[in-house]
């Protein structure tokens, strides 16, 4: 349970935000935590907050006063309904939702099980839809803010990210069709779309980058191209936590956010490609180089 006092009926803005144990989901939280946001930061595992506390204590917040660290495990309902209604019980409302928890996966279907797939799925896509909508009635209520980080992986498919990709194309489908329902009732709903970001998430994919390429048969010089592509563009060129952040700030505190916020201007151009390829060819043609 909470540490901060219990303020049930506050006007205090209160804002949750999932996987926040490094990366994107730790700096926004510290960074809403310090725009004056009663800030609920979850991790699946609270025993690894440690990063979290040192980089709210380096920001001047106080975790346990203006940062209220929490448990959630997205794919678990039960634990989110518990997560959601203990910041009511507490403090009487929610403002906002930052859906950030998700996982990295590299694969492709003929190497790996249709099981395989749906364990991505559950993470990225029905992790999101768990805390959405358990979120959602209390929302209603403040005419609060829907957020959720999927990825430029969301617009265009990426070799060997096929299902990572389909997950974060369905977070996308499901959150622009939901918008103009939700914004019926009040709720404002984004999407951040991040793209290289220099963050433990690459690690966190836990990939055997030899075994795998070893392990690949006719595969294993496309793995090999697209892995030398891929770790060259995040140590090369990736954006840092705190620049990504921002633009879950931008969508928290907007007057009228965007449904969807690119987070660079990398981003911007990157996903940009999708929208000006009717048929396809510039987008595969692209991706293509990655595997050749």
């Amino acid at each position: 349970m909470s540490t901060l006092p219990a303020t049930p009926g506050s006007s205090l803005r209160t804002v949750l935000i999932t996987g926040t144990s490094s990366g994107i989901g730790l700096a926004a939280a510290v960074a809403a935590a310090r725009a004056g946001w009663r800030t609920i930061a979850t991790l699946r595992d609270t025993s690894k907050a440690d990063a979290l506390r040192k980089a709210a204590a380096e920001a001047g917040v106080e975790a346990g006063v203006e940062l209220d660290i929490r448990r959630l495990d997205v794919v678990d309902e039960a634990c989110v309904a518990d997560a959601v209604n203990g910041v009511i019980a507490d403090y009487g409302r929610l403002d906002a939702v930052v859906n950030n928890a998700g996982a990295g996966h590299v694969g492709t279907l003929e190497l790996e099980t249709v099981a395989d797939v749906r364990e991505v799925m559950e993470v990225n896509f029905f992790g999101v839809l768990n805390v959405s909508k358990a979120a959602l009635p209390h929302l209603r209520a403040t005419g609060g803010r829907l957020i959720t980080v999927t990825s430029v992986g969301g617009v265009i498919g990426q070799p060997f990210n096929e299902a990572y990709c389909a997950a974060k194309f369905a977070v996308e489908g499901y959150m622009e069709s939901l918008a103009p329902v939700a914004g019926a009732v009040g709720v404002s709903v984004s999407v951040i779309e991040p793209g290289a970001v220099a963050t433990e998430f690459v690690n966190n994919i836990g990939l055997d980058i030899e075994g795998r390429i070893a392990a690949a048969g006719p595969y294993a010089d496309a793995l090999r191209h697209y892995v030398a592509r891929t770790v060259g563009q995040f140590l090369d060129g990736a954006q840092t936590p705190a620049g990504a952040a921002e633009s879950v700030m931008e969508a928290l505190t907007a007057d009228r956010p965007a449904f969807r916020i690119q987070t660079s201007q990398w981003a911007r151009d990157f996903t940009g490609t999708k929208l000006d390829d009717r048929d396809g060819s510039a987008v595969l043609g692209m991706t293509g180089a990655w595997v050749s």
